[in-house]
């Protein structure tokens, strides 16, 4: 049953949403969580892990472009009220998710040196990169699909089971973590290591709850042979919306690659710093987060149901919501930068590097929230290729080179600098190209949609 078209529009977001902050919170817990403990072992184990960053996006990103194309059609299905249709896109979603995540680790595992070596990891820091890298790769498979089965969740409208099994996952991450990282209760000391074990232990449980839910309680999980023509065609689908949301959601990780090599330049410390503030900016934005996550199905549902009235009331709900709570975020970081900084790190040199960070970046948080919101909303009208353009607009078009330009000219606090700029330039583009686009769709287009994963620009 459609559930999504029926009450309010602010009403039905943030009764999404809700439970989805601790389930937001739980996600980020995983970062943070494992940032705070490597970092007690000292600066270049800290830096390992900002190596590693870039990377575990790039990867993430994959495989939550791919259930970005499962619960856009998913979602339209059942604003058609069609469930076996739904049902054979998440099972047959689910499969590709397993494959391309399998092919991806085994690459990923085979050429850890050289990749990070091209990241700038230096001789010092590539053998704790190797050893965090390893075991997540072996185990990525149990990450990848708690990406998908979330999304999938709340476009059957059943955001508090969403939210309990990403905490499931958080919960045990927080409790293996001391345990394996320092040894205790009888487990050896693994280092880094322990924090790679501690997260795939973590997320292959939840995963076990995940496909119980799918499988017994909403019924979209079906372990049946499908004919051959069957899967190809529900691949082709979630492909046709999932390359171009892969393709959008790679520019995260790209830039973050380009940011890590640039900072790499000012030494350790600055990666050390600039790997700490992200997670710490990721794990602030758990509630605007969490509308974020619930927007893609909403707009799909309601898009299939031909309820474009509700889809532009949730754009003007969610982008007020977003600039408001950024504007508290910026007062709140720049306040207690100092404190927080000194939280993660004792070295000096990264504290005052990661103080800027969070004091110029903050600025645009408003913004560039808005920004992923309006990425979210064309998704949601099955314009991915929109979404896409409107990403590398920001990354390739603004970010990349604002950051070097403000390097060579202003040193590390020049990079943060270009980072601000990028996201108010980017921010505003993103709501002028949403507006445009809800003057393009009609009721009719809606409603006549083919759920073929052919995306309109």
């Amino acid at each position: 049953m459609a559930v999504l078209v029926r009450d309010s529009v602010k009403r039905t977001l943030f009764t999404m949403a809700f439970p989805m902050l601790a389930g937001t919170f739980a996600m980020n817990a995983y970062n943070f969580t494992d940032t705070w403990f490597v970092a007690q072992l000292g600066t270049l184990p800290l830096a390992a892990m900002g190596f590693a960053f870039p990377v575990l996006m790039l990867l993430t990103c994959v495989a939550r472009g791919l259930g970005i194309g499962v619960t856009t059609l998913v979602s339209h299905a059942i604003g058609r009220n069609d469930h076996a249709g739904a049902a054979r896109l998440v099972t047959h979603g689910m499969a590709l998710t397993v494959a391309a995540t399998a092919v991806m680790s085994v690459v990923g595992y085979l050429s850890i040196k050289p990749v990070f070596t091209w990241l700038g990891a230096d001789a010092k820091i590539l053998p704790l990169v190797g050893e965090y890298m390893r075991i997540w790769y072996v185990g990525s498979i149990s990450m990848a699909l708690p990406m998908l089965g979330n999304g999938i969740l709340l476009s059957a409208g059943d955001s508090k089971a969403a939210s309990r099994f990403m905490m499931l996952g958080a919960g045990l991450n927080v409790i293996l973590d001391p345990i394996m990282i320092f040894g205790y209760l009888g487990c050896p000391a693994m280092g880094i290591r322990g924090a790679a074990l501690a997260t795939v232990i973590a997320q292959g449980v939840s995963t076990l709850w995940l496909l119980q839910l799918l499988s017994r309680k909403h019924r979209l999980l079906v372990f049946r042979n499908s004919a051959f023509r069957d899967y190809l065609t529900s691949i082709r689908k979630t492909i046709g919306i999932g390359i171009p949301s892969i393709l959008s959601m790679i520019l995260m990780p790209m830039s973050a690659s380009v940011f890590t090599w640039i900072l790499s330049g000012f030494g350790h410390e600055a990666v050390a710093a600039g790997g700490a503030a992200g997670r710490l900016e990721m794990f602030a934005f758990v509630i605007p987060m969490a509308l974020g996550i619930s927007l893609t199905p909403f707009i799909s549902q309601n898009y299939g149901a031909s309820r474009l009235d509700r889809i532009r009331e949730a754009a003007t709900v969610s982008t007020r919501f977003a600039l408001l709570y950024g504007a508290v975020m910026t007062v709140v970081f720049f306040a207690l930068a100092p404190w927080v900084a000194s939280f993660f790190s004792k070295d000096p040199k990264v504290v005052a590097t990661m103080v800027s960070y969070l004091r110029i970046i903050s600025f645009g948080y408003g913004i560039m929230e808005a920004h992923r919101y309006c990425g979210f909303i064309l998704t949601g009208l099955h314009r991915p290729v929109s979404a896409t353009a409107l990403n590398a607009i920001r990354v390739v078009g603004l970010l990349i080179p604002l950051s070097l330009v403000g390097a060579r000219v202003f040193g590390v606090r020049g990079v943060f600098a270009g980072r601000l700029a990028a996201d108010i330039v980017a921010g505003s583009i993103g709501l002028v190209w949403v507006s445009r686009a809800f003057g393009s769709v009609s009721p009719q287009t809606a409603s006549g949609l083919e759920t073929s994963g052919k995306s309109q620009l």
